[in-house]
C-alpha cells in the first residue's frame, strides 16, 4: 500500500476554468479518506487527477516515494471503482473480474486464486457465471469492487460508487466498503456528494468548495468545529439554522436578530468581545433547540415562542419546522414530543451550542 500527497495541485480547463486550484492534502498508508462537497466543487476532478486520467496543470502528486505526475494510469498502481460499474456486458463475472490480470499475464492459477477470493469476500462466489445483466444494481456494484480487488492495487479509488442504488442498499454497501477497508488494511480514496455517506465512512473527510479545500478533519471534528459557515451547513442533516444578526452591549452581550434576542454566555461573550465582530450570523444545529421544559439541566438563552408549521414523525425522533422573523428553522425533538401544525410552543437554544460566522468572510468566530 502506499500514501498519497498533492502538493500545490491545480487544474485549469480552456477558458481558464479553475476546477481545483492549489490543493494540499496528505492521504496517509492505510488511511480512508472522504472527497465530499456539492456538484462541481473539484472531488471527481481530484480524484481522477489521482488516478491519472485527468492532466494536472500545476503541482506535484505523489503515490508512495514516486511523483506520478507524468506517470500513465496503467503504471500508477491504483484501482478505480466507478458510479456505473463499467463492466463489460458480454462477459461473466468471472472474465470481468479477471480480466486486467489477463492483461497482466497472470498465471491461471493465480487469476482463479484472486478472483475466487474476491468473490468470497463480497458474498458473490455463486454468480461467477452470470453476466452483468442478470444481476441487481448492488451485486453488479460488488462485482466492480471484486474487479479492483483482486488487483491488490496500492491505492482504491471511488468515485460516488452508490449513487445509483437505491436507499437500504446505499446503507448496506456502505458498510460493505468500510468491512473491506478493515480486512485489506488498504489506502481509500472515496468521493461522493452525500455527507452522510461522508460521515460514516472515511476515517478522514476533506470539505471542497469551488475547488478550494475548506477543510480537512475527522468526521466529528468536522461536525462540532466546522471552521466557517459553508462547512457548519454542509456537514450535518438535517442542516444546521443560520440567522444574521448583531451584538450589542446592553449590560452585556446580547445577540439580536428583531424578534430573536438573547444574553450571550460569560464565556462566549468574553470571546465574541475579543474578535470585535458586530454583524454575525448565528448558527445552531437542529439538536441544539430545545424545549425548556424539559431541559432544566441545560444552559438555555432566553425562551421564544415559535408557532409550528410542519412536524415530520421519523420513527425515534421528530423533526419540528418553524419560521422567526423570515427565517426558518428545524428543530429535532424526541419522539414523545406532543405537536402539531398551528400550536405554540416554547422554544430556546443551548447556549453552550451556539456556533458565530462573520456575515462577510464566513469564517467562524469562535
Amino acid at each position: 500500500m502506499a500514501s498519497v500527497e498533492l502538493s500545490n495541485v491545480s487544474k485549469v480547463y480552456d477558458g481558464n476554468v479553475k476546477a481545483v486550484k492549489e490543493a494540499n492534502l496528505k492521504i496517509d498508508d492505510k488511511e480512508f479518506v472522504v472527497l465530499v462537497g456539492p456538484s462541481g466543487c473539484g472531488k471527481s476532478t481530484m480524484l481522477r487527477m489521482i488516478a491519472g486520467l485527468e492532466e494536472i496543470s500545476s503541482g506535484e502528486l505523489r503515490i508512495g516515494d514516486q511523483v506520478v505526475n507524468e506517470v500513465a494510469p496503467k503504471d500508477r498502481d491504483i484501482a478505480m471503482v466507478f458510479q456505473n460499474y463499467a463492466l463489460y456486458p458480454h462477459m461473466t463475472v468471472y472474465d470481468n473480474m479477471a480480466f486486467g490480470l489477463k492483461l497482466r499475464k497472470f498465471s491461471k492459477a493465480e487469476i482463479e486464486s484472486r478472483v475466487t477470493d474476491a468473490a468470497t469476500i463480497l458474498g458473490i462466489k455463486e454468480y461467477l457465471d452470470r453476466k452483468p445483466k442478470a444481476l441487481s444494481g448492488g451485486q453488479r456494484q460488488r462485482v466492480a469492487l471484486g474487479r479492483a480487488i483482486v488487483r491488490k492495487p496500492k491505492v482504491f479509488l471511488f468515485d460516488e460508487p452508490l449513487s445509483n442504488l437505491d436507499a437500504k442498499l446505499r446503507v448496506q454497501m456502505r458498510i460493505e466498503i468500510n468491512r473491506l477497508h478493515t480486512r485489506l488494511q488498504s489506502t481509500m480514496v472515496y468521493v461522493t456528494h452525500d455527507q452522510i455517506e461522508a460521515m460514516t465512512m472515511g476515517s478522514k473527510i476533506v470539505v471542497l468548495k469551488d475547488g478550494i479545500i475548506q477543510q480537512v478533519d475527522s468526521p466529528l471534528n468536522l461536525y462540532n468545529n466546522p471552521c466557517n459557515r459553508f462547512v457548519a451547513g454542509f456537514i450535518g442533516s438535517p442542516a444546521m439554522n443560520f440567522v444574521e444578526g448583531s451584538i450589542k452591549d446592553e449590560n452585556g452581550l446580547h445577540f439580536t436578530a428583531n424578534d430573536i434576542r438573547f444574553k450571550l454566555p460569560e464565556d462566549r461573550a468574553g470571546q465574541i468581545k475579543k474578535t470585535g465582530a458586530m454583524k454575525v450570523t448565528l448558527g445552531i444545529r437542529p439538536e441544539n433547540i430545545l424545549d425548556p421544559r424539559a431541559s432544566a439541566d441545560k444552559t438555555l438563552t432566553d425562551h421564544q415562542s415559535i408557532n409550528v408549521e410542519v412536524v415530520e414523525p421519523i420513527g425515534n425522533e421528530i423533526f419540528v419546522y418553524f419560521s422567526v422573523d423570515g427565517n426558518s428553522f428545524c428543530m429535532r425533538a424526541a419522539p414523545d414530543q406532543t405537536c402539531q401544525p398551528g400550536d405554540r410552543m416554547d422554544i430556546a437554544f443551548d447556549a453552550n451550542k451556539l456556533f458565530f460566522f462573520n456575515t462577510e468572510t464566513g469564517e467562524r468566530l469562535v
